[in-house]
């Protein structure tokens, strides 16, 4: 019994092994079909220059037959006719080599920048189409390693599969077949040689790889590094940090420094390796070649022959050796760009989409929501809410209350784990996407401006928008006041991130951005913080007068932003606490009533009458 439960203990082991050899074998399979897939308008290009690279061979290994018969029938024989003729030939087989070797450069260079152009607009294409969730599964450092050195290391790999990979070996071919057919007892030599190098040259890139295989994750490291000390830097200044940044910087370079060392001490040996067996060979040659002409068994053309057939042969298994290390280090790459075009957005259109809004009504019905599928916790649990098309709700919380998380799921940048959603009478996952997040503008926490004109910022919202329809924007989001004071107005340069413009007047003119959009919902997740209470209830005063029929969702943290709002949500621990009006929460709600007192009996805020910030 004990030997029949081991037996099938191994044999469950062995199953298991073959199981999970066979997956990653299917793995890299499809990884290549997706990858293969963005070869696409450079196929030509992919298919000529390999037939290039085997026309290059093919004249390489002709010119030493010829330089054997011009020494042999024409320089011993006297006949200089034939050394013309013969000399003519290879000058043609030279030219012909030379030709092909361009042309096979020029189709891989295009083949190869082709392919990493199409790998970087499709990782690009669908990254657009992520949702927040699948974002979240990635750092954005990493991503930008992707797309730039990640991708560049499989166009280089690329390259060399088209030109290397289909020389070396031909060559080599062409070259061992030829030195059999001369001599077959010297070509014996070049077979030993090749064999011992191989070997030789595998045991060192074996080494070297596992190397490469973990430079790349410390390139998002360094990449990350940058970013955010970049991105920050005026933080970092102001708090005297540069040295500890820099310091922070240099790890990162000296991790990826000491990985590249360890892998090129190992290649280190490829190049004393070949010479001496290229010398070893040469000399061996030589030798024995020596005694066959004395011996009349061969002519000196015939070893000058194997001679040049011995570099030939040589060198085709050093191209060989690059070629792997190259593909070495690109498997690292293939698998993560793989892994960013395989990534398959959680939201998709319904077959058949809604593409109309009828109004702004939300509904909301027992909705249960997890960042994680599988999340034991949810962030919202058992949510029930009804609002009527047109009004104004504020919604206040402490930290942590996914004041966020309720509003993200109007506009599906999340789908709801449990229940549903509707807006204008109808679930929000029946809607097409686009029609839904133009009719449910949502103005983020962490405003964003691109860099160029304000006008085209403010173009995000509608990309037909007049310039007196973005004026009207502006003067709603008393954003019009800062931008007529700038030397350029409208046309005024923002720079990258908005960093030329204060946090007050960024968030008014993302606020302007989405009024563009003339939605049917408008969300404001703490979009008026960084502004004065006296601009943020001009803001107020314009929706309620502008823009009466769009449902209007204010998250605050400030109870005078949602004191005249028609209900308030007050929202604690991913639950409602209460949601009715501002004068019933302040008798009847505890949590509404502590943040209501706690701001007003100060006084009030000190930018009561508005300063420009």
């Amino acid at each position: 019994m004990g030997a029949l439960r081991k037996k099938l203990l191994f044999t469950g082991i062995f199953a298991g092994n073959g199981s999970r050899k066979s997956r990653k074998e299917g793995r890299e399979v499809h990884m290549l079909k997706v990858l293969g897939a963005q070869v696409k308008e450079f196929k030509k290009a992919s298919i000529l220059t390999p037939i290039f690279m085997i026309l290059e061979v093919i004249m390489e290994t002709v010119i030493p037959l010829l330089m054997a018969s011009i020494i042999d029938d024409g320089v011993e024989a006297g006949n200089m006719q034939h050394i013309y003729t013969v000399g003519a030939w290879m000058v043609a087989a030279a030219a012909v080599g030379l030709f092909a070797g361009m042309m096979g450069g020029k189709f891989g260079a295009r083949a190869s920048t082709g392919f990493a152009r199409n790998l970087r607009e499709a990782m690009f294409v669908n990254i657009q189409n992520y949702s927040f969730s699948n974002i979240d599964k990635f750092s954005t450092a990493g991503l930008v390693t992707r797309l730039t050195t990640d991708v560049t290391n499989l166009q280089n790999a690329y390259q060399m599969l088209l030109r290397m990979c289909m020389r070396a070996p031909a060559s080599m071919i062409c070259a061992m077949v030829m030195a059999f057919a001369i001599n077959a007892r010297l070509a014996s030599i070049y077979l030993i040689a090749v064999i011992i190098l191989g070997i030789c040259l595998f045991l060192i890139m074996n080494n070297a790889t596992k190397y490469f295989q973990q430079a790349f994750p410390k390139y998002d490291e360094l990449n990350a590094s940058v970013q955010e000390n970049v991105s920050a830097i005026r933080v970092v200044k102001a708090y005297v940090r540069e040295d500890y940044e820099t310091d922070k910087f240099h790890k990162a370079s000296q991790n990826i420094y000491k990985i590249f060392v360890k892998a090129e001490k190992n290649l280190s040996f490829n190049a004393p390796l070949m010479q001496f067996t290229v010398y070893g060979c040469i000399l061996l040659i030589s030798w024995l070649g020596a005694k066959m002409i004395v011996g009349t068994s061969m002519t000196t053309g015939e070893l000058m022959s194997l001679l040049a057939y011995c570099m030939n042969i040589l060198m085709s298994l050093m191209m060989l050796s690059m070629v792997f290390v190259m593909v070495t280090m690109s498997i690292a790459s293939a698998r993560r760009v793989a892994e960013v075009l395989n990534e398959k957005s959680d939201l998709s259109n319904p077959e058949h989409p809604v593409m109309e809004v009828s109004d702004g009504s939300i509904v909301f019905d027992h909705v249960d929501f997890a960042y994680k599928k599988d999340g034991k916790e949810p962030v919202l649990k058992d949510i029930n809410l009804s609002i009527r098309s047109g009004e104004t709700i504020g919604i206040i919380g402490g930290t942590g209350s996914a004041k966020t998380s309720l509003v993200n799921l109007i506009s599906r940048l999340y789908d709801v784990t449990a229940g549903s959603i509707q807006v204008g009478g109808k679930d929000v996952r029946s809607y097409d996407m686009e029609v839904l997040r133009n009719e449910v503008a949502v103005v983020l926490q962490k405003n964003v401006l691109f860099s160029g004109s304000i006008l085209d910022n403010l173009r995000w919202g509608d990309k037909n928008a007049t310039e007196e329809e973005c004026r009207r924007a502006c003067r709603l989001a008393c954003a019009d006041e800062f931008i007529e004071r700038m030397p350029d107005g409208y046309n005024t340069h923002i720079e990258q991130g908005g960093s030329n413009v204060s946090g007050g007047q960024k968030q008014r003119l993302c606020i302007a951005r989405a009024l563009l959009k003339k939605p049917k919902v408008l969300i404001l997740d703490d979009s008026t913080s960084a502004v004065d209470t006296a601009t943020d209830a001009k803001i107020r005063k314009a929706f309620a007068e502008e823009i009466p029929n769009t449902t209007k969702l204010i998250i605050a943290q400030r109870i005078s932003s949602v004191e005249h709002a028609d209900r308030v949500i007050v929202m604690n621990e991913g639950r409602i606490d209460a949601f009715d009006t501002p004068e019933n929460l302040l008798k009847n709600n505890e949590i509404y009533r502590e943040v209501y007192e706690s701001q007003t009996q100060g006084g009030g805020d000190f930018d009561e009458k508005a300063g420009e910030e």
